[in-house]
């Protein structure tokens, strides 16, 4: 147990790559991203994945190595980051990872739980039923199902609230009797490391992240991909926004103050998640890189 992985978690937009960046300098080692949505190759500017520059900074895994059309889920990146891993600790003591999706920071440091396989035709029904019925039908039907699921998931997320629902449905337990259950051991210690900042402060810096990308031709680049918006990947802040406006739904000024909104939303879910953690180490988010080295150093024994 004298290999340390060193995450980097927080709200979008508080400057985790950054950090993550001089962390893996100062360490001389290399990074993986758990972050979802920059897995894909044909999202980089709404997704605010690390640029040419950046990446040539430290070496990255995980960054655009997946395409929207992909079957990859959260179950595949648990055993592909932890393989990534065991390389990686055979030439470093410290690995860095960074990223803002907490059921994949949670699939590496923690695993994932174990669910029981359900009969497929489950998930194909409720798509049906988001298609037909929408959403809120089915945020209904987990709050009569799993109440406890129904307060604690991303309820706005349609993956989430179809997982719970097709585990509720096809074993007849609830998705959350599932959860936290013991899992397998990690053979590295993980240092989680919380940027945070007042809420103002954050949501200030979200507000202008979208207008940085509406800038750098966010647009466009969603306007590429509007034959394949219905794919799960797709349905993401920044994205799904900007296919309403390009279906002739929305005005351009309503869809990006539309943006920066969901984003804040994301931003206190992400929040709150993160917060579940006791033993992270949180930072103001100007906080000098030295401070936080001082703290990690404390914290790691060869």
């Amino acid at each position: 147990m004298n290999k340390y992985l060193i995450s980097v978690i927080g709200p979008t937009a508080i400057g985790k790559t950054a950090l993550s960046i001089k962390l893996a300098k100062y360490y001389n080692t290399e990074i993986i991203s758990a972050d979802s949505r920059q897995f894909f190759k044909e999202m980089h500017i709404g997704t605010a994945a690390p640029t040419k520059v950046e990446l040539s900074e430290a070496k990255h895994h995980f960054i655009h190595h997946k395409s929207i059309q992909d079957d990859y889920n959260v179950g595949a990146f648990e055993k592909d980051a932890l393989e990534c891993l065991n390389r990686l600790f055979k030439t470093y003591n410290i690995v860095i990872m960074v990223g803002g999706s907490g059921l994949y920071v949670d699939a590496v440091t923690k695993g994932l739980d174990d669910f029981p396989d359900v009969e497929k035709g489950i998930r194909t029904k409720l798509n049906d039923q988001l298609e037909t019925k929408g959403l809120e039908y089915l945020q209904k039907q987990l709050k009569e199902l799993d109440i406890d699921s129904y307060k604690s998931i991303a309820i706005d997320n349609p993956h989430r609230v179809i997982r719970a629902l097709e585990i509720c449905i096809g074993t007849g337990k609830p998705y959350s009797s599932f959860l936290n259950k013991k899992k397998e051991n990690r053979s590295f210690k993980t240092i989680s490391i919380g940027l945070t900042a007042e809420r103002e402060t954050i949501y200030n810096r979200i507000n202008q992240r979208v207008d940085i990308m509406m800038q750098n031709g966010l647009l466009d680049e969603v306007k590429t991909l509007l034959p394949y918006k219905d794919l799960n990947a797709l349905n993401t802040v920044g994205y799904k926004e900007l296919f309403k406006f390009l279906d002739g739904d929305w005005d351009l000024n309503f869809t990006v103050s539309e943006i920066k909104k969901n984003t804040r939303r994301f931003a206190k879910r992400q929040i709150t998640w993160f917060k579940k953690n006791e033993n992270t180490l949180w930072f103001d988010y100007s906080t000098p890189l030295d401070v936080i080295v001082d703290r990690i150093n404390n914290a790691v024994k060869f």
